[in-house]
């Protein structure tokens, strides 16, 4: 890959039809055009990373034939699997867009890799949000051959499909999904964009309790993979933090009408409740807590945390607190400049939380292959975990061994006039 236009979203020069001396000079001089920094010789990692691709992506230029790298070409297929119909349909949409403009760039930058020019393709499957279904669309992926994955948004159909990846050896990244379990299974092919539930929960708790003042919460989870994991660990996190867990209760991912429950939960009185799942039910469920009088504060984690939230609890939404895995787009490096281009080519307003994140892993698989100088799987796979790609959501990203992100983003935010405002964002170590 093009470390400066790759990173920058620049407007791409078309290397690969210039003669290789045209190729390494661009270059060299984007490479010139680094700042140097550290004392003694010595550059931060991230720079390293970034000359690192450049040096690979100048000695393809050297090493390729004029005539053969215009004429040669290999198509890679990028597998995005997102639920595009159903409750999650906003945020499935919205991903798989990101990911297509991820796609039309990477084409418009002409890329030549292990001497070949790349066409790069999009193989968009609607997962609906179901295990069974991401499972199926996980094996299709495999019979295809596809040669990466941006995927899953929750975390029910990440896992599952994560063990059919790994068989067959497929890099996935996915942008959304945050429950802990998963790279826990030591899968060499799994990789996530933000911050897991642990690190979500941490953040809330110690807000809730030290900012807040909050003593006690009542703690309901829609007992799926994603709720179920998520209200787990903030319960534990509440109890580090000081605060009182009064009780525990589940729903369920189908259901519209909470009133048992929270009936029950308003006669323990407590200063907040934590919903351990997503937008479509959290809203419903916001908006008759507060029709039965409850005014205990609102917390959710980050399938809160979206712009869809207030359609479904209305004016109820605002006050409500949730942690969003990462930064808003205004505070990200390139997010602004981003989400420009993003209403440009789609002619959207807002965008859901998830969606840059979708951007960043497609970019991040091109790049771990312009780095092995090869788009087969086995190949590239190696890199992926030291990439060092400077992204539109995170400088210098890289993965721990488990796959998850090295140094993620929490930002805490609140609802205020149906929509969120940032009142603190940390960098978790």
């Amino acid at each position: 890959m093009n470390s400066s236009s790759a990173h920058r979203g620049r407007s791409p020069d078309r290397a690969a039809d210039r003669a290789p001396s045209a190729a390494l000079g661009i270059l060299f001089e984007r490479a010139r055009d680094l700042p140097a920094s550290g004392t003694s010789g010595n550059m931060p990692r991230r720079r390293l990373g970034r000359v690192a691709v450049i040096a690979s992506l100048a000695c393809l230029a050297a090493f390729a034939n004029p005539g053969f790298a215009q004429d040669a070409t290999v198509t890679v297929r990028i597998g995005s699997a997102e639920p595009m119909t159903g409750g999650l349909a906003a945020v499935g949409m919205d991903n798989t867009n990101a990911v297509r403009m991820a796609i039309e760039e990477l084409n418009r930058r002409a890329m030549v890799i292990g001497g070949k020019r790349v066409l790069w393709e999009l193989d968009a499957q609607d997962d609906q949000g179901d295990p069974r279904q991401a499972t199926q669309v996980a094996q299709k992926f495999v019979d295809e051959k596809v040669n990466g994955v941006v995927g899953h948004a929750n975390s029910g159909s990440t896992g599952p499909a994560a063990i059919i990846y790994a068989r067959a050896g497929i890099p996935q990244i996915t942008p959304a999904s945050t429950d802990p379990s998963i790279a826990r299974r030591g899968h060499a092919t799994f990789f996530r964009m933000i911050a897991d539930d642990e690190a979500q929960s941490r953040s809330l708790a110690r807000y809730a309790a030290d900012t807040l003042h909050l003593r006690s919460v009542v703690v309901i989870d829609d007992r799926t993979a994603y709720g179920q994991g998520q209200a787990d660990a903030f319960a534990r996190a509440a109890k580090d933090a000081g605060m009182r867990v009064l009780a525990r209760e589940y729903t369920n991912d189908k259901a519209t009408d909470f009133s048992a429950v929270l009936t029950r939960m308003r006669g323990l009185r407590p200063d907040a409740l934590f919903y351990g799942g997503l937008y479509g039910q959290g809203g419903p469920l916001l908006r008759q807590m507060r029709r039965l009088g409850m005014e205990a504060r609102y917390i959710g984690g980050n399938g809160s945390c979206m712009p869809a939230m207030a359609q479904t609890a209305g004016d109820a939404v605002n006050g409500a607190l949730c942690a969003e895995s990462g930064l808003p787009l205004h505070a990200m490096p390139d997010g602004e400049a981003w989400l420009k281009r993003y209403r440009a080519r789609f002619g959207v307003e807002d965008v859901q939380a998830f969606a840059p994140y979708a951007y960043d892993a497609t970019m991040v698989l091109a790049a771990a292959m312009a780095k092995a100088g090869s788009t087969e799987p086995r190949k590239y796979l190696p890199y992926l975990r030291d990439v060092g790609y400077d992204g539109v959501t995170k400088r210098d990203i890289r993965f721990t061994p488990q796959g998850n992100l090295v140094e993620p983003s929490v930002t805490i935010e609140e609802f205020q006039d149906g929509r969120q405002k940032v009142l603190t964002a940390q960098q978790v170590r």
